[in-house]
């Protein structure tokens, strides 16, 4: 069913992809199935390490984890050293040839590995110690990330983290002082103004919603605006005059829900969101039946990682979330996110096959 599940969403997102981006590639003069082909590719490349992930036994990137850790930190320092490719702002990407590769979209995994193999190997729970080296493995990727800039990616990181560790068996204690240094730092670098305007600009939008729909508040009115054209049953797909006029910005990749919302309406939406959650819950099983702590953290961050993903995006779109630039998994474009997400449901294929043998 997770694996049925993943290739019926990835499929959907390859036509939804190429009915946000088709007219307005045609209306350039461009070729109208640019993103349709690499999507396509991006969806079979991300397949194959589903499936090598899933044959090879989970318990090898324990042994991997310290160079994979190491690999990460390097690739995402390359940023800053004039490597990285920079666009709209932000230097997010490794070029090489004609494919972007993007670090930050594999360093969730990596540090989903790295947190599993740290509490993997303390069975009789995280001490006051323990909990500080931790803390520290995970925020220095969590800190390059944001740096980018890339809030949304930091703030998966953060999540996933959080999860882990609670699946880890951290003291109540701990937990609730983690979250309470979490409110306040948030709520620190707001007031005191931390963060890039438009990331703030961002964050705050959801309170004022009505407001700014020609400057700030723009993308996010028109992907409102698109999904409630659909109304119950939707426009048809290849029929929405919102996508097809391409009134909403980025629509293939942060604001694709609101494609989908569009064109297949309230029950189109509503059905690829439970689609998406019994994936979820598929990964959610798969922790369930792990057959030790490693596999069971493993499963666990990938489960968090898809299931936050959606619910922030899916979100977005609505207005009822931050806009924070979180691809939604298996139909937003792009080639990075799309591998990364196949690639946490091959881990947790391999928990779960290895758990039934």
């Amino acid at each position: 069913m997770l694996i049925l599940t993943t290739l019926v969403v990835a499929g959907l997102g390859v036509v939804l992809v190429y009915s946000a981006t088709r007219s307005k590639l045609a209306a350039a003069g461009l070729n109208p199935h640019y993103f349709l082909t690499r999507q396509s590719a991006y969806v079979v490349v991300g397949g194959v390490f589903m499936i090598v992930l899933a044959a090879l036994d989970y318990r090898w990137l324990e042994h991997a984890s310290a160079a994979l850790y190491v690999a990460m930190i390097l690739a995402l320092l390359a940023m800053f050293s004039g490597i990285g490719s920079t666009a709209q702002g932000a230097t997010r990407w490794i070029q090489i040839g004609g494919v972007q590769i993007q670090p930050s979209a594999f360093a969730t995994l990596v540090l989903i590995v790295t947190v599993a193999t740290f509490c993997a190997r303390r069975p009789d729970g995280l001490g006051r110690a323990d909990l500080i080296k931790v803390l520290t493995l995970a925020a220095v990727p969590i800190l390059l990330v944001i740096k980018q800039p890339d809030l949304g990616s930091g703030i998966v990181m953060c999540v996933v983290l959080l999860v882990m560790l609670v699946i880890a068996g951290i003291p109540n204690r701990y937990l609730l002082l983690l979250i309470a240094l979490a409110a306040t730092g948030a709520f620190a670098v707001v007031h005191l103004k931390l963060l890039k305007g438009y990331q703030l600009t961002r964050i705050t939008s959801l309170f004022q919603i009505g407001k700014n729909l020609q400057s700030t508040g723009y993308n996010v009115g028109q992907s409102v605006a698109a999904i409630g054209s659909g109304g119950l049953w939707g426009t048809g797909l290849f029929h929405g005059p919102q996508t097809n006029l391409a009134y909403v910005p980025e629509q293939q990749t942060d604001f694709i829900f609101s494609a989908l919302g569009e064109q297949l309406g309230f029950v189109g939406a509503a059905g690829v969101l439970a689609l998406l959650g019994v994936l979820s819950w598929r990964l959610r099983r798969s922790a369930q039946l792990a057959r030790d702590a490693f596999g069971r953290l493993l499963a666990a961050g990938c489960f968090t990682l898809v299931a936050f993903s959606v619910f922030e995006n899916a979100g977005m779109a609505m207005q009822i979330m931050p806009v924070a630039g979180i691809p939604l998994p298996f139909l937003s474009y792009g080639g990075s996110a799309t591998v990364a997400f196949f690639s946490a449901v091959g881990i947790a294929l391999s928990v779960q096959l290895r758990a039934q043998r």
